[in-house]
């Protein structure tokens, strides 16, 4: 009867959507699979990040529900980032294997996920990784916050340490960054017994490759994407978890989605990309699309470098994300202006750039990589030395001791203030440079001889 309920919603509902269900050896519901052509068009257009949630019901089944997150994706809308639902009767490895590749067959664009963020209970990433095998699997911050909240009240802790632990915990969560990651970790182990400790799994907030996929976002962002995951998990226990019967759980839910149908409203889909790296020409450029591209630029720097040339390289990109401007190019290079340095980027590989930096370590300085956040691109093997290719290099010291001596930071000095005094020089005026040349000759002659010897 429920199975009934659920195909006259479907019928009802003006464009057909995918149902798929199987019935076990009694008659019962094995798996459901659910996507209507509006959810199928979302992940379509935003097929990045892909942010797995599942919600158990008194049976102990399970609705997994797949919802795009990302820098691109509106917050705005319960429920309207969803684009998957799949009920497993039992979950294990072979049943998660089949609504996985019931999901691929209808969703072409899942070849271009390249993050999954899960809970910390997720067991079965074997399978995921196997259905998903270009994707990195990461936890989710708003799963990882849900986790320390459930075991701050299973401690039983005072009222004022539990209040403390929960207010730093929701200011972390709203501005991740790493100085505020190791107050919370170091709060932590003061007010948590030791014996305890182990349980809460703090080290996770050291983890940078979690906090990455999430630190792009403001503050008022992200107050808005947990208060908005918050209702939308609460949404789905209410439809589903509550209810020991899977087909009345499901119907609630999808009628609750037709009656809500206004919270499709906040994404604006035209016709699918075909192309990931493609730009949108003749688009302007909105600051979701600059954090998608350094989302890429991030990702590719922690898949492709060690984790000291990542670190390195991140820090780069911090500046380029604060302050970054493409001032001009040529056929050959690139001459890329950030702040008040100005140097010259070689992008043909191995990429190389006259900055400081590129010179010293060989890595994708903020130069490079504001041209790869310009060009929308992401970072190549061919692009960095293999000592600094992930699994090439045992620690940061090694290469550090490798490749840096005294007289290299001497010649890179010179080279430096040498180009800045030749830029200068070059875009003043006659007087001006008169006068500066004069400068630099009487200051010359001092040190290393009278004009008849030596030529400036």
């Amino acid at each position: 009867m429920a199975l009934t309920v659920l195909n006259e919603l479907l019928i009802e509902d003006p464009s057909p959507p995918l149902l798929l269900y199987q019935l076990n050896k009694t008659a019962q519901l094995g798996t459901l699979n659910y996507q209507s052509c509006y959810m199928q068009r979302v992940f379509t257009h935003f097929p990045e990040i892909l942010f797995i949630h599942r919600t158990y019901n008194p049976r102990g089944e399970v609705l997994y529900t797949f919802l795009v997150d990302g820098p691109r994706v509106p917050l705005e809308g319960h429920l309207s980032r969803a684009v998957y639902f799949a009920i497993l009767a039992k979950e294990d490895a072979e049943a998660l294997a089949h609504i996985f590749q019931v999901f691929k067959k209808f969703n072409p664009a899942w070849e271009r996920v390249c993050t999954i963020l899960v809970d910390p209970y997720f067991l079965l990433l074997p399978t995921l990784a196997m259905e998903f095998p270009a994707a990195e699997v990461l936890l989710s911050a708003f799963h990882i916050c849900k986790f320390l909240q459930g075991k701050f009240c299973q401690l039983a802790l005072e009222q004022p340490v539990e209040r403390l632990l929960l207010t730093a915990l929701r200011s972390t969560m709203c501005s991740a960054t790493a100085g505020n990651l190791r107050k919370l970790y170091t709060l932590l182990s003061t007010c948590i017994p030791p014996a305890q400790l182990p349980a809460l799994h703090s080290h996770w907030l050291l983890n940078d490759r979690i906090w990455l996929a999430h630190r792009w976002r403001s503050q008022a962002e992200s107050s808005r994407y947990f208060q908005g995951l918050e209702v939308t998990t609460r949404l789905l226990s209410q439809f589903f978890g509550t209810t020991p019967v899977v087909e009345k759980g499901m119907s609630a839910l999808l009628q609750y989605l037709q009656q809500n149908s206004g919270d499709k409203v906040s994404f604006n889909l035209g016709p699918s990309p075909l192309n990931r790296y493609t730009p949108l020409e003749g688009s302007p450029e909105s600051p979701k699309v600059e954090q998608l591209v350094e989302a890429r630029i991030q990702h590719s720097l922690n898949a492709i470098c060690t984790g000291p040339a990542a670190q390195l390289c991140l820090g780069e990109l911090a500046v380029v994300q604060k302050s970054m401007h493409l001032i001009g190019s040529g056929s050959e290079k690139v001459n890329i202006q950030i702040l008040e340095d100005t140097h010259r980027v070689q992008p043909q590989p191995p990429a190389s750039c006259s900055c400081y930096f590129n010179q010293a370590f060989r890595l994708p300085c903020r130069h490079i990589l504001a041209m790869l956040s310009a060009h929308r691109q992401e970072l190549k093997p061919d692009m960095l030395p293999a000592e600094w290719t992930a699994g090439c290099a045992p620690n940061l010291s090694d290469i550090l001791e490798s490749t840096w001596s005294e007289t290299l930071e001497k010649r890179l000095a010179v080279a430096l203030l040498t180009e800045e005094v030749s830029q200068l020089l070059q875009h003043c005026s006659q007087e001006e440079f008169e006068r500066r040349y004069s400068t630099l000759r009487e200051l010359a002659d001092s040190w290393i001889g009278p004009y008849e010897q030596v030529q400036l």
